[in-house]
């Protein structure tokens, strides 16, 4: 009986290997989607780095408010509600 055991250790074993190769292998396969896509994304967020700086350098608009203004839009494009942004902010001030 012990040696069925093994046995069936072993395959359980040899199971779990296979899994993990796969696991390993998904992983693998995520991580170079992954860097396609930043690769192609690269352009564009250096164009946004761009846009920043050149509304800073031109005294347009300050980084606080190219911040406020970008977390606004967020928002806005989430259609979140700013009461409730406020009252967390609050609560988490321990304000009421």
């Amino acid at each position: 009986m012990d040696l069925s055991i093994v046995s069936n250790d072993v395959v359980v074993e040899a199971r779990l290997n296979q899994e993990e190769e796969a696991k390993r292998q998904k992983v693998l396969e995520y991580i170079r989607s992954l860097r396609a896509i930043e690769d192609a994304i690269e352009p564009y967020a250096e164009q946004k780095r761009e846009l920043k700086a050149e509304f800073k350098e031109q005294g347009w608009l300050s980084g606080d408010e190219i911040s406020l203004a970008v977390k606004a839009y967020r928002m806005l494009k989430k259609d979140q509600d700013i009461d409730e942004l406020v009252e967390m902010f609050n609560f988490l001030r321990g304000e009421k």
